[in-house]
């Protein structure tokens, strides 16, 4: 947005303690002398006065009401606002979106963009400067080299460290684990697991440092059609893996949850997860430091990183009013930097995570997930995730008596189903 008056009435809305975040909008603002200002109800670049519907959750409500409430003023549009549970976002919006009755937008997370784009229900945006945001964050929106959502927030897993245990953070996971045992700790490491899915997600970035990406890796994202878990570094991993179920330093029968609840209660030194966890171990007066995933194999233990953001329906009546909500008011930084305050993920523009980063641990997450790569946002995930998981449960578990061999069948069988997406 190019005017601050723009915003003036978003700031009493907003409160106080907001007008230092909202009363501009980054390195374009110029000033103006009146809140009736050209870009205000007049602005052909909203269209004529009518109403958009915006699908988003619980906890980002708030926050949209505001700026909703901003963008009437500005443009005599209404933005009318449904609270969704945001698993079922994106197979609600593949079913309503054709027939008229779903939403000009919505909230999203970005890996289900790809099955979006696939049936035709979303359509692609203009974000002017996409240096305004993390690299990460665009890329995890784009297929076939278009932009299709605004992101503003990111979020990864890294190592947490409870320093009562471990002053310094570890280089390897063999190291880990060893400064692990020597520290006292009931439980050198956690992760939580599930025991019929394990749990792909977390433990990738230990499959990464093998040199076993789930696709071949290319400047611009993943390549869907190359399954690039099998061969030498696959088995090598999966072999791996094996070991780390008889040593008990990946347990099936710990789940998010409790492992969670252990460190919290001060049982662990260590436990790979998420910005998710960290109120609980505030709360219980965990002392913390948050460092890299270690490398278990010869490679960089590289996570996903995950991007939420908005969605653009190819249905909307109003694409121009929809994508101005979209890129100029929900990609404001100050906006952003609201969005981050009830979600605590990492703001996805630049502008906003410096402002945010003075947070420690949003500093030491964002910096891990710099590095990170995004979860694949093509379609043939969905004939991914659960030969994945069963493949890894088996072989942590033991039962798979040759885990070379279990973890070839898996790759098999995700390449001939990704050959018939």
């Amino acid at each position: 947005m190019s005017d601050i008056t723009r915003r003036s009435m978003l700031l009493g809305s907003l409160g106080v303690a907001a007008i230092g975040v909202l009363s501009a909008c980054g390195g374009n603002d110029s000033p103006s002398t009146s809140a009736s200002s050209s870009s205000g109800k007049n602005s052909s670049a909203a269209g004529a006065a009518g109403s958009i519907l915006v699908w988003t959750d619980s906890n980002r409500e708030p926050v949209l009401r505001k700026v909703a409430e901003q963008f009437k003023s500005d443009t005599g549009v209404t933005v009318k606002l449904a609270v969704k549970d945001f698993a079922k976002i994106p197979d609600d919006f593949i079913t309503q979106a054709p027939t008229g009755k779903g939403p000009d937008a919505a909230i999203a997370a970005h890996d289900a963009t790809g099955r979006m784009v696939q049936n035709g229900v979303i359509a692609p945006l203009e974000l002017g400067e996409i240096s305004a945001y993390q690299d990460v964050a665009i890329q995890a929106f784009t297929v076939n080299g278009k932009i299709y959502g605004v992101p503003y927030a990111t979020e990864n897993i890294a190592l947490v460290r409870n320093t009562t245990f471990v002053k310094d953070a570890p280089k390897t996971f063999d190291d880990m684990i060893e400064m692990g045992k020597k520290s006292g700790a009931k439980y050198p490491f956690l992760v939580g697991l599930d025991p019929k899915q394990s749990d792909p997600y977390h433990l990738y970035p230990f499959q990464a440092s093998f040199g076993a990406p789930v696709f071949e890796l290319k400047d611009k994202g993943f390549d869907s059609s190359k399954v690039a878990m099998g061969g030498t570094n696959g088995e090598k991993f999966a072999s791996w893996l094996a070991d780390q179920g008889k040593t008990k330093n990946f347990n099936l029968n710990v789940s998010q949850d409790i492992s969670k609840d252990l460190f919290a209660k001060g049982q662990a030194a260590f436990i790979l997860t998420g910005p998710w966890s960290l109120d609980s171990f505030t709360k219980a007066g965990i002392k913390y430091e948050i460092s890299e995933v270690p490398s278990a194999g010869d490679r960089p233990a590289t996570p996903f990183v995950g991007v939420q953001g908005f969605w653009m329906s190819a249905k909307t009546k109003d694409a121009v009013a929809t994508q101005k909500f979209l890129v100029e008011y929900i990609g404001n930084p100050n906006v952003q930097t609201e969005l981050f305050k009830v979600g605590h993920r990492p703001p996805a523009s630049k502008q906003a995570f410096e402002k945010a980063k003075t947070d420690k641990d949003v500093a030491a997450f964002g910096a891990v997930g710099q590095k990170a790569v995004p979860m694949p946002n093509i379609p043939a995930m969905g004939s991914v995730w659960a030969d994945w998981g069963v493949a890894q449960a088996e072989i942590i578990s033991g039962k798979a008596s040759n885990p070379k061999a279990t973890w070839d069948a898996m790759v098999k069988a995700i390449d001939d189903k990704i050959k018939k997406v």
